[in-house]
């Protein structure tokens, strides 16, 4: 399967752009892009949010099978990202450490934190059934179009 590269995030960030103009309504602007990126990247199995609550992460819009409901606290690559404030790449979930398997087909994973004054609101999390699907570069530019919410 050949790379998402950079112009390919480059029109799907103008593409988002444009359709996140239509409201300012945030649960509307997660729907719309992570419809965006599941039917644009061919190797995503998974693409929705979480959104913190608190101390929770639950689950948001999103697209593909049915999700975890509620993150268990501190576990997982989606704690990890809401931990250490910033976005995490894993290549083969199978060797992360407390890995939580939503989908038991799962083989890599993204996370991206999205922020709203300085803080973490949310996360977005992809998945594949892929190894090795996501790289720093994913990382860097879905960061630019998270930010766009």
């Amino acid at each position: 399967m050949p790379a998402f590269n950079t112009t390919d995030y480059n029109i799907l960030r103008k593409q988002f752009e444009e359709l996140r103009n239509a409201t300012p309504n945030i649960v509307s602007r997660m729907s719309t892009l992570a419809a965006l990126l599941h039917h644009n990247m061919p190797q995503n199995s998974w693409t929705g949010f979480y959104l913190l609550e608190g101390s929770e992460l639950i689950v948001g819009p999103f697209q593909g099978l049915i999700a975890c409901l509620n993150l268990k606290k501190d576990t997982g690559v989606c704690w990890a990202c809401v931990n250490q404030q910033k976005s995490i790449v894993v290549a083969n979930v199978h060797e992360f450490p407390g890995h939580i398997a939503c989908d038991s087909k799962s083989c890599s994973e993204i996370v991206i934190p999205c922020y709203s004054d300085n803080k973490i609101f949310a996360i977005l999390d992809i998945d594949s059934h892929d190894f090795n699907a996501f790289n720093q570069n994913d990382a860097n530019e879905l960061e630019k179009i998270v930010s766009l919410l």
